[in-house]
């Protein structure tokens, strides 16, 4: 599988982490990706594929692509054998000035592209995308058409900052001591993060924690749960156990046995790292 990534040029790098492009066979036909803090857009090139996204939601066909706004659950990728697409990685204030509705609506509910950016519009940069001359150039446009459509957002400036606070923190901060620092009161702060997030400071805080813990983790060697945990600001393993699983839907000894299965049956695939086999 050929995967190609670069950090856009500003203003784009403060909004986003990456863009890249995804060609080639899928690792297996299904793939959980759990919670990050970030959001994520998609422009299919190739077959459609499918999300289900959490078990109260019934699996969807994206056709021309999808928006995703920072999760709280893990979502099922279906792929088809061969899949192409470009997209973009959102830091999760990032996606805010490219949608016409408040995040919130989209929380852990894709929508297509088009419902974002509308048909005729989607539809060209897809033809765009499609016969651009390999990757690079590909990479480009999608760039030069994020900037075109960038404008200002209310309240961004606020949310970014408070945002990367917990960020550096890993999610181990007090939000309280945020909003003071801000000088808006909590319920401002939290309003203005589910309109340009889609969750509150708090659910960030947690997703960061639990992003940073996770990557902590070798699944080539052993692990001191434990350790882990009290290193991570959980209150005991148990607190950890139960967060694991809401976030993944595994526990940490079978999310390890899952990632051991990927590195096994492909040794240094592009999408190792994160995306895990559907358990």
């Amino acid at each position: 599988m050929e995967y190609v990534s670069r950090v856009p040029r500003p203003p784009l790098d403060g909004l986003i982490d990456d863009l890249y492009y995804l060609e080639g066979p899928s690792p297996y036909a299904r793939l959980t990706l759990p919670p990050m803090p970030a959001a994520l857009l998609i422009l299919n090139l190739g077959a459609p594929f499918r999300i289900r996204a959490g078990t109260d939601i019934q699996t969807a066909e994206y056709a021309d692509g999808c928006v995703v706004t920072t999760p709280t659950r893990a979502f099922e990728f279906g792929y088809p054998a061969r899949t192409r697409s470009v997209g973009v990685h959102f830091k999760p204030w990032g996606v805010a000035p490219f949608l016409p509705m408040p995040a919130a609506e989209l929380r852990d509910r894709p929508v297509t592209v088009e419902q974002v950016w509308g048909r005729p519009a989607t539809a060209e940069l897809r033809d765009r995308l499609a016969t651009a001359n390999g990757p690079d150039e590909m990479l480009t446009l999608l760039e030069e058409e994020l900037i075109r459509r960038l404008g200002e957002t209310v309240g961004l400036g606020l949310i970014r900052h408070t945002s990367s606070v917990i960020a550096a923190s890993s999610g181990a901060v007090a939000i309280g001591d945020l909003s003071a620092a801000a000088g808006v009161s909590s319920t401002h702060l939290a309003q203005r993060f589910k309109q340009l997030i889609g969750v509150t400071p708090k659910r960030l805080a947690r997703t960061y924690r639990f992003a940073a813990t996770v990557f902590a983790i070798d699944p080539a060697g052993p692990t001191d749960w434990a350790a882990l945990a009290g290193a991570a600001g959980y209150f005991d393993q148990a607190h950890f156990g139960h967060e694991f699983r809401a976030f993944t839907g595994l526990t940490p000894t079978r999310y390890v046995e899952v990632r051991r299965r990927f590195l096994r049956e492909h040794p240094g695939h592009a999408l190792d790292g994160w995306p895990l086999p559907a358990d």
